[in-house]
């Protein structure tokens, strides 16, 4: 008999609560921010935390959220939701323009790999878990999926050369709805007893997914754009239309055809990305802040659902078929479909093979053909085939989360290594954007370069540019407020931002608009002419970056100081030649710029910094020698000149 842990459920006593609705989920908001604080401290996934923490709380407390649902259905129709608003904002931040050097391995990975990895998968689930082959092909459907709530994080974890990124996160947000469609293909297979008497079914479905999710995704986004450039929504409506516009797009292409509702706001939200009328940055930057949120909840909640006796019945040869995924069906489907590729290099394609983590989309779809299949086997309860497959179909619920459990501390734990190894990504990226390429700015780029450290200068005067390239310097032509330079530049190794152009307004505007790339802590600008001003004429403190440089020098000041001799130099501070020390030895003729730790990792110096701790190499702007001379000369010069006007 069908029973709740049939389905990965243990019994649960629904008239026993043993805290309040209200006191679970403000606990799971705190364990949320407690795991992802803990993984950005420890440089560790946040998914690996959030599954951990989610099955402890429940294993401890005796507490899941199934009660204080009124059934099973209730927490799927909640959990798709969540991931059609994930979704939703990853096709946001898809841009056609990262096609242009990504886009043929997307198409590989997202259709070839996808159809290799599907085949492999079930034919290692038949032989690993001993399972019946429909049960197999719907596990192998479900697990080709990866998906943003598990590639966005470990990406923001590893930090990969541009072109790697983009094909990770296009294959993880596009292939989600491909493994669900997928996944409703195989269950169509199931419902009319075999291949054999399911083409029509197949065909059908696939047409009516295709039209659905394509249509109605495009032609909503293609509404909201023409509202949107017309004001018909309110400013302080339209974070509130966005999630019922992914709502009703979702739910309305569900009710059309089964499970089309992940393809609809995924094409809803590249559609809108992708338009040139209206701006929905704001938009993404809202979502973006959500997805954290969601990510934590659905992940603590889910995780939580599963008990130790799950677990254990399926343990061993969970273990056997997440070994087969890992070091066969993926590294398998990634070479086979990018086999003579030349858009790929040997070292890109062993890190996408080494890069597959299963997230929130595959729990989803698992519990809702798990749930499927049971209300089957109740339908013709005297049929033993389905009775088998529904058992079966219970068990491969603790399965996938094994696999996703498996897959995120494997490629969560290898993938950042790895892309330092391959030389993809930097350890701890710490190289310098600058906003200009004034001579000044020049002059100490050139110094960190010298010190080995990368810097990228962006200007828009092409004279500039071309004389930060003959000094050997990395630079392009490029506003720093541009949709280019935030959408298309390589940012690659880079972990400051120092907003140095002439104009003030822009320098805040550019330390403004990258805080969501470098984070609040890593965007500079030189200090401004009127941050003592009164705060009529000054620019709003929120609307600025952090000052750099000590002393808070501005740019005329550091463009005078270069154009009188300044270089840079490094200098090691220890206990026994501290920050004091260095000031009385040059006083008015150094400014401190950055500060080094034993790791190479580089930072600039605060404006109003007091005390920098030894042992730390600094980089200071220095006039020495004849410049010396050449500086007092020119004193000199000046006061004479003043003399004579006078």
């Amino acid at each position: 008999m069908l029973t709740r842990s049939g389905l990965g459920l243990e019994s649960i006593p629904l008239q026993l609560h043993r805290v309040s609705l209200l006191a679970y989920l403000a606990f799971l908001l705190l364990l949320g921010v407690v795991a992802q604080w803990s993984a950005w401290r420890l440089k560790l996934p946040s998914i690996l935390l959030l599954l951990i923490f989610g099955f402890a709380l429940s294993h401890f407390t005796g507490t899941r959220i199934d009660q204080y649902l009124a059934n099973e259905e209730s927490l799927l129709s909640l959990v798709g939701f969540l991931v059609a608003i994930i979704l939703f904002e990853g096709g946001l931040t898809l841009k056609f323009s990262e096609l242009k050097e990504a886009g043929t391995p997307v198409l590989k990975l997202c259709t070839t790999a996808v159809v290799i990895a599907f085949i492999l998968a079930a034919v290692a689930a038949r032989y690993t878990l001993q399972y019946e082959w429909q049960i197999c092909a719907l596990l192998g459907a479900i697990l080709v999926v990866t998906g943003p709530t598990v590639v966005a994080p470990l990406l923001r974890l590893i930090k990969p050369r541009r072109k790697v990124a983009s094909i990770v996160k296009w294959e993880g947000i596009v292939v989600d709805p491909i493994g669900a469609v997928l996944a409703v293909l195989v269950f169509i297979t199931i419902q009319e007893g075999g291949l054999g008497q399911g083409w029509d079914d197949i065909g059908l479905a696939i047409v009516k997914t295709t039209v659905v999710g394509v249509g109605m995704g495009y032609f909503m986004a293609k509404l909201t754009e023409y509202f949107m450039a017309k004001h018909l929504i309110p400013d302080f409506l339209e974070t509130m239309y966005f999630l019922a516009l992914v709502g009703v797009a979702f739910a309305g292409s569900n009710a059309l055809q089964h499970e089309s509702g992940l393809l609809t706001v995924t094409v809803l939200g590249i559609a809108l990305a992708n338009q040139k009328k209206v701006s929905v940055r704001h938009i993404l930057e809202f979502k973006e802040n959500l997805r954290v949120l969601i990510i934590s909840l659905l992940f603590l909640m889910l995780s939580g659902r599963i008990g130790i006796s799950e677990l254990a019945a399926v343990w061993q040869k969970g273990v056997c078929f997440l070994a087969a995924l890992i070091l066969v069906v993926r590294p398998a489907s990634v070479f086979l479909a990018n086999l003579g590729s030349k858009r790929t290099t040997f070292r890109e394609q062993l890190f996408l093979a080494l890069l597959a983590p299963r997230g929130i989309v595959a729990a989803a779809v698992t519990s809702v053909f798990a749930l499927e299949i049971a209300h089957a086997a109740q339908a013709y309860p005297d049929n033993a085939h389905y009775a088998l497959l529904a058992s079966q179909a219970g068990e491969i619920v603790p399965l996938v989360f094994i696999v996703i459990l498996g897959t995120v501390t494997f490629y969560g734990l290898l993938a950042a290594p790895l892309a330092r190894r391959l030389g993809l990504s930097d350890a701890n990226p710490s190289g310098v954007l600058f906003a200009g390429a004034d001579p000044w700015i020049r002059t100490v780029a050139k110094g960190l370069v010298a010190e080995g450290h990368h810097c990228l200068l962006l200007d828009t005067r092409y004279e500039k540019v071309a004389a930060a390239r003959l000094d050997g310097l990395t630079a392009l032509r490029a506003n720093i407020l541009s949709e280019y330079a935030e959408e298309e530049v390589d940012l690659a190794g880079l972990g400051h931002l120092i907003a140095a152009t002439p104009n003030n307004e822009v320098n805040s505007l550019a330390a403004r608009e990258f805080q969501h790339r470098f984070g609040k802590a890593n965007v500079w600008q030189i200090t401004p002419p009127d941050v003592e001003a009164h705060h009529q004429k000054a620019v709003a403190n929120h609307m600025r970056g952090r000052f750099c440089f000590l002393g808070g020098p501005g740019f005329s000041e550091l463009s005078r100081f270069v154009e009188q001799g300044a270089e840079m130099k490094s200098t090691l501070l220890t206990e026994v030649f501290t920050l004091e020390d260095y000031k009385m030895t040059h006083g008015d003729n150094a400014i401190i710029l950055f500060k080094e730790s034993d790791d190479k990792v580089l930072s600039p110096v605060l404006s109003d910094t007091e005390k920098i701790e030894a042992p730390i190499t600094i980089h200071a702007l220095v006039i020495t020698g004849d410049d010396l001379e050449m500086k007092a000369l020119k004193k000199k010069e000046a006061a004479a000149e003043a003399r004579a006007e006078s």
